[in-house]
């Protein structure tokens, strides 16, 4: 039996989520990237990510009880993806929204493993849901699930009515995709995951089902709102990756919780090459230096086959044209590389959920207008796991992956270096500018002394204040649009014309 991990009490998820340690670093610490901390107060007061929830078009096409339920209990049950969402253009954000929440109360229903008498009645709710859920307007379901996710199935007559107003396009795309999810899901109900999936082919198969058709689903819902071209949703090869890209990052991140809830993701044919017991909990025993260094080895490999998906990810950014489109599915993708950036070496990972700091979310946030800045961050994250990887090399680490981990991360910094170079010239003018606030405030107090001597210090320091606000605000006063991205306004004006 393996050492035994502290739970809280309580938590508003299903499983073990949230009742595991998280570790996040000390307020010192966080305080010490200026750069992240004047992020956070940017985004806490410019917002970029403006809700176009409230718009003559949603209020006169929906319920405003029902919208609203739908968008409170999105905010409940995901709070990061509901900022991006809910900056959609309003001729899309709904269906993404309600599409967001049908496959949340799929997940549900799948999740939970205590409510059910049985599998075979959890696999018959599963394979019906798109009949019942989706077909019966008066649909709920009693019993499933936890606090939020449970409120969400138990109103969930409220969902359909707002899908039922939905285009005729939007809402056969999420009952296509709701029914094959459901068939993936319902194949891995009977297996016993305990010990993680049995290897690489059924890890990328449980991955494509519950993520990788998400991507499908809205690369077709993009396509359906017109902002983005016909052509665009047959790249279900691109839109996979997409997923597994963020799915394999998660599943990476939450060892130790889906370990607890035994239901367990890592496949065996990795894991097993360096557990010396043959057991998924090996891990966990960081106090054995021998099981520290081989959970490390386990984990590089398992961050880099991550990264390997990065090349085709960046593929399917650049082929986006709604800059609000573009927004929506490159958060993610930015914040999927800095976690792997995290994890990578991380023996966090085997003793909590490992999670990057808020600063840093609120950093990424701004600066992912358009594809440079996107690549920059890509460029950056890659480069700081080779650096990691080479650390350790000197340091006389022999890790297995250290070749596949510098090849894929060269290979990514090759991809994103001609953007990243532009963007660290596009931020040297305003960064000039912003220097240049302080020292002529401060130059002029000195010409300018004359009766206000007790108030130079205050007044010099309110000049270096306001130069370093300049500083942290160019990723939204002075960002460039290099990406050839449009406005969904602009695109809608040329779809009527």
């Amino acid at each position: 039996m393996y050492p035994s991990i502290d739970l809280v009490l309580y938590s508003k998820k299903q499983g073990a989520y949230g009742k595991i340690k998280t570790h996040k670093e000390p307020l010192s610490k966080q305080l010490s990237h200026i750069d992240e901390v004047f992020s956070a107060v940017t985004f806490l007061y410019i917002k970029p990510l403006k809700s176009n929830l409230d718009t003559p078009f949603i209020r006169e096409t929906f319920d405003p009880d029902d919208l609203a339920f739908c968008d409170e209990i999105l905010v409940k049950v995901s709070r990061s993806f509901a900022a991006v969402i809910r900056q959609l253009p309003s001729t899309m954000l709904v269906d993404i929204l309600i599409f967001y929440l049908v496959l949340r109360a799929l997940d549900t229903i799948e999740d939970d493993t205590t409510s059910f008498p049985s599998q075979e009645v959890k696999i018959k709710h599963l394979l019906n849901f798109h009949k019942t859920a989706l077909a019966d307007p008066t649909w709920t379901m009693d019993g499933v699930g936890e606090a939020d996710e449970k409120l969400l199935l138990q109103k969930f007559d409220k969902c359909h009515r707002v899908f039922a107003k939905l285009s005729d396009k939007s809402r056969r795309v999420i009952i296509d995709i709701t029914q094959r999810m459901a068939t993936g899901m319902a194949e891995f109900v009977g297996k016993d995951l305990g010990q993680g999936t049995t290897d690489v082919d059924q890890y990328n198969r449980y991955c494509h089902f519950v993520a990788g058709l998400v991507g499908e689903g809205l690369s077709r819902l993009f396509v359906a709102s017109g902002l983005e071209k016909a052509s665009f949703a047959s790249e279900l090869f691109l839109s996979d990756q997409m997923g597994l890209f963020l799915q394999k990052t998660n599943i990476i991140r939450d060892y130790l919780e889906d370990y607890v809830d035994n239901r367990a993701f890592w496949p065996q044919t990795i894991w097993k090459k360096y557990s010396k017991t043959g057991e998924l909990g090996y891990f966990t025993q960081q106090s054995d230096p021998e099981a520290h260094m081989r959970s490390l080895e386990c984990l590089n490999e398992l961050v880099t086959d991550a990264l390997e998906l990065a090349p085709d990810c960046l593929l399917y950014l650049s082929k986006l044209r709604c800059t609000e489109i573009f927004r929506f599915c490159a958060i993610p993708q930015v914040m999927a590389i800095a976690t792997l950036n995290t994890c990578y070496s991380n023996s966090n990972v085997f003793t909590g959920v490992v999670k990057i700091r808020k600063g840093t979310s609120c950093k990424l946030i701004l600066r992912t207008n358009n594809l440079d800045e996107v690549h920059d961050t890509f460029y950056q994250f890659a480069e700081g796991v080779m650096k990691k990887a080479d650390v350790n090399r000197a340091k006389g680490v022999v890790d297995p992956s250290y070749e596949r981990t510098i090849k894929i991360c060269e290979t990514v910094m090759d991809i994103t270096s001609d953007g990243h170079r532009r963007e660290r010239k596009a931020r040297q003018i305003p960064l000039v500018a912003s220097l240049l606030v302080p020292v002529a405030g401060i130059a002029a107090s000195f010409l300018f002394n004359v009766g206000i001597s007790k108030e130079l210090p205050k007044l010099r320091q309110h000049f270096v204040l306001l130069g370093i606000s300049a500083y942290a605000l160019t990723p939204y006063l002075f960002r460039t649009n290099s990406s050839g991205l449009t406005d969904s306004k602009i695109l809608e004006s040329k779809g009527k014309n």
